[in-house]
């Protein structure tokens, strides 16, 4: 990855800072945990049974609990490492949870917590080839996230995404391989097929006429399957949607008053339970309005 500054003369090339020490990494990311993923930061060097888990997080989207580690050498295996530690928080839920509510002062319950989101991220520099393979699973709960440190202080993290014909873990697992069996058989990575399944052509069309036009709205939209609903993200979520069985439930992450609606289709869900993130709700089975609804999503663009 090259990075440059914008000089009068033209670019000038930023050279590259390596790290020092793992502990370099891990400041950083600790210091500035819910700019970069959004995750509430619980322990930093949490130990239990022996094992010392670099830094505990806490999903409150998904409700769910993070592990992240932090690597400056390249000689470790990430699917064992981190099947590890997943294995470890499905064997000790309770010792997780004393610990969030000891350290945010909080009465968190065992039932309050969503384990089947729970995940494993691996922060380095660098990744092998043979790292990004072995974790390039759809349904294995744990990601890559490269960082780089370049003159200037300029930081830039970049997540490896799975490739979209990312096979099952289930695929090549074998019966001696239990650890991954029961990370598997008790955590769900979500995909798109998943929300798509049993859905008509109708329907799937639908969706796919506003997934393209939401990621038509600007670059670096991201989009993140959950458990209850598909987010469209860029630092934050902008839209999620929810695909029934006869349309979308779209959901635009604005508060309650800060949306400039002159049609007025948006309800205001701001007093009702609902799943996605933001105060406005549409409901749509067509795309009459769709030019007028990305209007709407993008405002909730920063």
């Amino acid at each position: 990855m090259k990075i440059f500054q914008q000089t009068k003369g033209g670019l000038k090339g930023l050279k590259e800072k390596p790290f020092k020490l793992e502990k370099d990494i891990q400041k950083i990311v600790e210091n500035n945990l819910e700019q970069i993923s959004g995750y509430r930061f619980i322990k930093s060097e949490f130990t239990i049974k022996n094992n010392r888990i670099d830094t505990l997080a806490f999903d409150e989207e998904n409700s769910s609990f993070v592990i992240i580690e932090y690597k400056r050498d390249r000689n470790y295996s990430v699917v064992d490492q981190g099947v590890s530690y997943l294995n470890l928080m499905l064997e000790y839920k309770a010792d997780f949870i004393v610990e969030y509510n000891e350290s945010q002062k909080n009465n968190l319950k065992r039932n309050d917590v969503d384990w089947s989101q729970s995940k494993v991220i691996f922060v380095a520099p660098s990744f092998t080839d043979f790292q990004r393979q072995s974790s390039n699973f759809k349904d294995l709960p744990i990601e890559l996230w490269e960082i780089k440190h370049f003159e200037n202080e300029i930081i830039v993290i970049n997540p490896i995404k799975k490739s979209q014909s990312a096979p099952s873990i289930k695929q090549v697992q074998t019966k001696e391989e239990s650890n991954i069996g029961k990370v598997v058989d008790e955590i769900k990575v979500y995909t798109e097929e998943d929300h798509l399944a049993g859905k008509s052509e109708e329907i799937i069309e639908l969706y796919e006429a506003y997934k393209n036009a939401i990621l038509n709205l600007t670059t670096d939209i991201e989009v993140l399957p959950k458990k209850l609903y598909i987010a469209f993200k860029k630092d934050k979520n902008l839209a999620d949607v929810h695909i029934q069985q006869k349309g979308l439930k779209i959901w635009i992450n604005m508060h309650k008053g800060d949306l400039d609606d002159p049609k007025k289709i948006t309800n205001d869900v701001s007093r009702k339970g609902h799943w996605g993130n933001g105060d406005y709700e549409i409901t749509v089975s067509d795309t009459l309005n769709l030019e007028y609804i990305m209007s709407l999503i993008k405002q909730a663009i920063n």
